[in-house]
């Protein structure tokens, strides 16, 4: 253990949403019981990227003692989900395109600000995105 930078989420502002799921390329949070969680604290490099997509603010970066960060970890989670998926699970924290209703295991999704909120476009319906259609 370190004293390091790591993802801090508040329970009682999170919502559940999942958008903080994707940004986390390491595969740190996941929605567990509705809520998100850093699943285990070695995934979490404390890069942040989760943080701008909560629409409530549960999500910050705090230094404290935590596991280090451990990439070896981050290889074998990936490699752990890309079997689930490739097996057909469902997971509980999927998202999905709020156009088309895609899920990120069909097409890539890009998180988008529209009307105030954050929310997840795959990539067939950002150009009609960018071009009002």
């Amino acid at each position: 253990m370190s004293r390091r930078k790591i993802v801090r989420i508040d329970e009682k502002l999170c919502t559940g949403c999942g958008n903080c799921v994707s940004p986390c390329a390491e595969g740190a949070i996941e929605i567990v019981d509705g809520k998100a969680r850093v699943i285990r604290e070695e995934l979490c490099d404390g890069a942040g990227f989760c943080i701008g997509l909560c629409p409530t603010g549960a999500l910050s970066i705090e230094e404290r003692d935590a596991e280090d960060f451990n990439e070896e970890a981050v290889e074998e989670h990936r490699r752990q989900r890309e079997a689930e998926k490739a097996a057909g699970s469902h997971r509980e924290s999927e998202i999905f395109c709020f156009r088309c209703r895609s899920s990120e295991a069909d097409l890539p999704l890009l998180p988008v600000r529209r009307q105030g909120k954050s929310e997840w476009v795959c990539v067939r319906c950002l150009p009609a995105l960018i071009h009002g259609e």
